[in-house]
């Protein structure tokens, strides 16, 4: 059994950050270990390749949800990352760290150190901004950020400007000092190539001879003395193996994977612990609560102008993009699909925005299932909008159904089941039909193909809703930082309430979801936990 300093379960956004920072000074033993492989593969490399990872097992958990009886009893499909970089090297890109009043509101909730005065920094730190230094942006440092404006299909402009004839101004960056707007987002990709946390921050740390990093290793339980984490157990090849931690045990293996892990080690809600069998180290009942996610629905529509799909859809298009990334990493291939957007207050009276607003120069409403296949979009032109609510409201969980680490968690995302959500529904179906029929977006429109004109009640497109919308995947939540142990799981130091030398470092520890996508925010709590860490 080797012993190590530190041990870190799971080599995704969070993962990866604290491995580097954690053995910089090159005093600490760390061990990295992932259940997934290597992220060498081009599919995951070149940008758009995320249209195939999406459903690829070889880096993709590939969950589904329990049916859910806000969506029409349909079960969501979850794809999480399990490759180096987690959901990093699958996700879509988009670099949105969340508004201000997010974090201040986790600090109004008992979490000294997490407004953003305080966690600015954080952000800044980990982030090598293609515009340089700011106030509001880093430069320098492990991870870059693109803006893709010069490069974005010519349709999104058309989108910003049908935005700021309906009342939405134009912005150029959702991270400054403003996040209400219309505009193209800032990118984690570096001269055409992916940029995630496994290429920005574990990558350079490999090399240095007090970091080790294990794949295809599966943890499957910590071990503890006493109350205090002693290690971890993981199957790697068919066998099992297990080192011991001399400081800390740190999870970062998500939303849903850590809250599974506490619960098979015996930290969790004692009468679901006892009902499979496992003995009660801790009674946590926050554990795998307070499950939360951002739900979207896309309205799809017939383009009287080229969109994505003239080019990607014909065998002559593939061709001609291929070689063009392939001559100078350019074109459509090295970036994202999901070019441009908006950040929305949908009424008066709303302290910030209240509405995400995504558009896509492309539409694939043809496909059905599980299937995004970006270099296989509909035969005609045509392009998308979504939107979903910034902070729901809704509360759904996760928990383990079997004391086999290989069996999947239930996750119920309990979605639309607040008053407020489901109203959030016709006031975002609103929205966007405002920005369809608002020039010079509207010329372009040659019909509305999803959900259609002829839906207009808001019991009609709440219907809709319910038949078709899913996650954008931005799962939170399941092991929330707190003061009070019977609502949270860790504390404001990201340590798991009742254990010593364990934390839990992902997007998991949010105490309510931030305004926007997720991957920016969890690499800032992985930052600020590295500083909280090798202070203690």
């Amino acid at each position: 059994m080797a012993d190590f300093d530190y041990i870190i379960t799971g080599a995704g956004s969070a993962g990866c950050v604290l491995a580097n920072r954690l053995s910089a000074n090159g005093r600490h033993r760390v061990l990295l270990l992932e259940a997934g492989g290597t992220d060498r593969s081009p599919w995951i490399r070149v940008p758009i390749g995320y249209g195939r990872t999406f459903t690829d097992p070889r880096f993709n958990w590939k969950y589904f949800a329990e049916p859910d009886p806000g969506l029409a009893y349909r079960r969501g499909y979850w794809p999480r990352g399990k490759v180096l970089g987690g959901s990093s090297s699958i996700n879509a890109m988009v670099y949105v760290r969340g508004h201000r009043g997010d974090f201040d509101d986790w600090s109004a909730a008992g979490n000294p150190g997490w407004a953003y005065a305080d966690v600015l920094a954080y952000f800044k730190r980990s982030e090598d901004h293609v515009w340089g230094a700011s106030d509001y942006h880093g430069a320098g440092g492990p991870m870059h950020v693109s803006e893709i404006s010069a490069a974005a299909h010519p349709l999104c402009q058309r989108f910003i400007a049908g935005c700021a004839a309906a009342g939405i101004p134009a912005t150029a960056d959702f991270n400054g000092a403003v996040m209400d707007g219309a505009g193209t987002w800032h990118m984690t990709i570096r001269n055409g190539w992916r940029e995630s946390t496994a290429s920005a921050f574990l990558r350079p740390a490999m090399q240095r001879s007090n970091l080790s990093v294990a794949t295809r290793a599966q943890v499957t339980r910590l071990n503890f003395s006493a109350r205090r984490a002693s290690g971890v157990e993981y199957l790697q090849g068919g066998e099992r193996r297990s080192a011991r931690a001399r400081r800390e045990v740190i999870l970062c293996a998500g939303a849903v994977n850590s809250p599974q892990l506490l619960q098979l080690s015996g930290i969790g809600d004692e009468s679901v612990l006892r009902g499979l069998g496992i003995p009660v180290l801790l009674h946590a009942p926050a554990v795998g609560q307070g499950l939360q996610d951002h739900l979207a629905v896309n309205f799809y529509y017939r383009s009287r102008v080229p969109t994505l799909n003239d080019e990607l859809y014909p065998l002559s298009g593939k061709i001609r993009a291929a070689l063009r990334y392939l001559l100078g990493r350019r074109g459509v291939l090295g970036m994202s699909v999901n070019q441009a957007g908006a950040f929305v207050r949908s009424r008066s009276g709303l302290a910030r925005p209240n509405m995400h607003v995504y558009f896509n120069p492309l539409s694939y409403g043809t496909v059905t299932g599980t299937e995004r296949r970006l270099l296989q979009p509909d035969p005609f032109p045509g392009f998308l909008m979504s939107f979903n609510t910034c902070r729901p409201t809704s509360r759904g969980s996760i928990s383990i159904v079997s004391p086999d680490p290989l069996v999947a968690p239930a996750i119920r995302p309990n979605g639309l089941s607040s008053a407020a959500d489901v109203a959030d529904v016709f006031e975002g179906a609103q929205l966007l039909r405002r920005i369809a029929s608002a020039e010079p977006l509207a010329q372009v429109i040659d019909a509305e193909l999803q959900p259609g004109a002829g839906r207009q009640s808001e019991a009609e497109l709440l219907e809709d809703f319910r038949q078709r919308a899913g996650s954008v995947f931005h799962a939170c939540g399941t092991c929330a930082m707190g003061p009070d142990p019977r609502s949270a799981v860790v504390d404001h130091q990201l340590r798991v309430h009742g254990i010593e030398a364990l934390r839990v470092v992902d997007a998991s520890v949010f105490p309510t979801v931030t305004s926007g996508n997720t991957n920016a925010p969890t690499i800032m709590v992985a930052e600020k936990a590295a500083d909280l860490i090798l202070q203690a």
